[in-house]
């Protein structure tokens, strides 16, 4: 019979919702914003790489705070930035500037990285009300 062991969580690079955010961080980066026309990169292009951005970095962020509560408060800005590059994207499809194709990937690397992202935080909030009070 085999066992699974839970994985090591090192550094918040370990976290398989911060990789799926970066795979989504890297889709906008290297397979939407490269077909948007060139004015539309210093606008649409500029306002989702940031916000694909900001899904990593808020990750990392509350990954660094050492809380419970703090980490799930940064979790869930990230989750909000998945949903703000899925409204991009919808913008950029309703506009003809990137394909049905590419917005459904989108869809599909957004959904995954929030379904992982509400997994992390339920954990989260789990912990906290488990923790000594020195965490609370």
């Amino acid at each position: 019979m085999k066992t699974t062991e839970p994985a090591v969580i090192r550094t918040f690079e370990d976290l398989e919702c911060w990789n799926r955010c970066r795979v989504l961080r890297l889709f906008v980066a290297k397979q939407v914003v490269s077909v948007l026309p060139r004015e539309e990169r210093y606008r649409l292009g500029d306002q989702l790489l940031r916000t694909a951005r900001s899904t990593t970095a808020n990750i990392a962020e509350g990954y660094g705070r050492f809380h419970y509560l703090d980490n799930a408060k940064f979790c869930s800005n990230a989750r909000g930035s998945c949903w703000e590059v899925l409204d991009h994207l919808i913008a950029g499809n309703d506009e003809s500037l990137i394909s049905a194709e590419l917005l459904g990937r989108g869809r599909e690397l957004g959904a995954h990285a929030v379904k992982l992202l509400n997994g992390y935080m339920n954990y989260l909030k789990r912990a906290h009300k488990a923790a000594p009070v020195a965490d609370q």
